[in-house]
């Protein structure tokens, strides 16, 4: 058998090389999906909520730093226990008749107290009817006069306000579908009322609450600090989206059927200039016109979660580190300090400047992508050291538009597009009543009063 040729041996090299070639872009491609499948997103390292997770969190990637507390009531924590009041509706004496020794008649005996209990119940709750009457009365001059009905008493046979305000409380607090409801005040309270009565009840509740909703609204435009956040929902099977735009001490919601940046246009056509704007990175956010933009640090935090966990990058490290740094800073400034320089401040953001100025690897390209990104927001990562009035994540939109999904899983879709504007109207001015520290039902029993003409 003849050798091979130079140029034929050359030629299988050249082959071999371009096999060998191949096979290494094979096994780097099969590498990184490897690296993403067992890197997956969840609600730990991402904006996934934790309904997508596919399976059960790691309990240890959770945001939270450990601490040495231990679990339950910290010391100097105040319990809550029944106590004795000294206002009673009714008393009932237990005092002997007879001596238990020698079988006396004790009944004129002065009697002394031993002890007492106190047991607090409901009594039995039964629906107060109420006829209204009209008379008419003829003078002597022969003019008739008529009394007329209370403005708020309209129809023949109607549903009073505690009831309206009992309606949009369990509806809207508490989330209760309306059969559950219909199913309560039968049971409960052994009053009648259909699903359609309900939704009627709910109409005119939200109707009556729409001056509260367009005060919240202008003092939100007013509002120096706002988070901001939206959440998908099923209206009528179709995917729309509920908004909201908050503070500590209101919250704006409102429904739309998109995500974009027309339904900002659409409630804040002058954007909102006066505020600081929280949020989580969501391209509508930036172009709404605000005084200054905050990310929250808490999804920047998930990201880097994410990108620690699949390029094993001590850049996500050190960028976490950052992070907590900062935040543990905010807890530590005085008010006075925010406007003064600050050393550790100024240490913070030269590391800041480090970080997204690093060379990363190349084959790390989730962490080179979100790299880029932050970079083109630099001024609004760490903002919140600089406004005592920001706080350094956007936790409280989160807690808002929750209840969004909470009202989803107890009872379902929303039925219609009016609906879902009626529990948006409804629950700015619950989350908003919360926030002021008040009495939600009475609140409520408040706006049902209300005459709507």
């Amino acid at each position: 058998m003849a050798r091979p040729t130079y140029k034929e041996l050359l030629a299988v090299i050249e082959k071999q090389q371009l096999m060998i070639n191949e096979l290494c872009a094979k096994v780097s491609r099969l590498e990184e999906e490897l690296a993403f499948i067992k890197n997956r997103k969840n609600s730990n390292n991402s904006h996934i909520p934790p309904s997508k997770d596919e399976n059960r969190p790691k309990k240890n990637q959770s945001l939270r730093e450990k601490t040495l507390k231990k679990q339950g009531g910290q010391p100097g924590h105040e319990g809550k226990t029944l106590e004795l009041s000294s206002q009673v509706d009714k008393v009932v004496k237990y005092a002997p008749s007879y001596c238990s020794c020698c079988g006396n008649d004790l009944s004129g005996i002065e009697e002394t107290m031993e002890g007492r209990r106190q047991v607090i119940d409901i009594p039995p709750i039964t629906p107060e009817r109420i006829e209204h009457q009209v008379y008419s009365k003829t003078c002597g001059c022969g003019h008739i006069s008529k009394g007329k009905f209370p403005s708020e008493v309209k129809a023949t046979v109607q549903y009073g306000s505690n009831v309206e305000a009992l309606i949009a409380y369990m509806h809207t607090r508490q989330y209760l579908p309306f059969n559950r409801m219909k199913e309560f005040f039968s049971d409960a309270m052994s009053l009648p009322i259909s699903e359609g009565g309900i939704y009627n009840v709910l109409q005119r509740f939200a109707k009556k609450s729409l001056p509260v909703y367009q005060q919240i609204k202008e003092r939100i435009e007013a509002a120096s600090f706002l988070g901001t956040d939206e959440t998908g929902a099923k209206v009528n099977g179709k995917k729309h989206w509920f908004w909201t735009w908050q503070n500590d001490e209101l919250t704006f919601i409102v429904h739309s059927d998109s995500r974009g940046t027309i339904t900002i246009e659409n409630n804040f056509p002058n954007g909102l200039p006066n505020a600081v704007l929280q949020h989580d990175r969501w391209a509508s956010h930036f172009q709404c016109d605000a005084m200054h933009h905050q990310l929250c640090t808490a999804h920047l935090l998930r990201d880097l979660n994410y990108i620690e966990e699949l390029h094993k990058s001590q850049w996500a490290s050190d960028f976490k580190k950052l992070l907590l740094k900062a935040i543990g800073l905010k807890k530590e400034l005085s008010p006075d300090q925010y406007h003064k320089v600050n050393p550790q401040r100024q240490i913070l953001e030269k590391e800041l400047d480090g970080l997204l100025w690093e060379c990363l690897p190349a084959g790390h390209k989730k962490a080179i992508t979100f790299q880029k990104k932050l970079k083109k927001h630099k001024e609004f990562i760490l903002y919140f050291l600089q406004n005592p009035k920001v706080p350094p994540d956007n936790n409280g939109s989160e807690r808002a538009i929750r209840n969004i999904k909470v009202k989803q899983k107890i009872s379902g879709q929303f039925k219609s597009l009016e609906g879902a504007d009626i529990f948006a109207i409804i629950r700015s001015v619950i989350d908003t009543t919360i926030k002021s520290g008040q009495n939600v039902l009475f609140a409520l029993s408040l706006i049902s009063k209300l005459d709507t003409e």
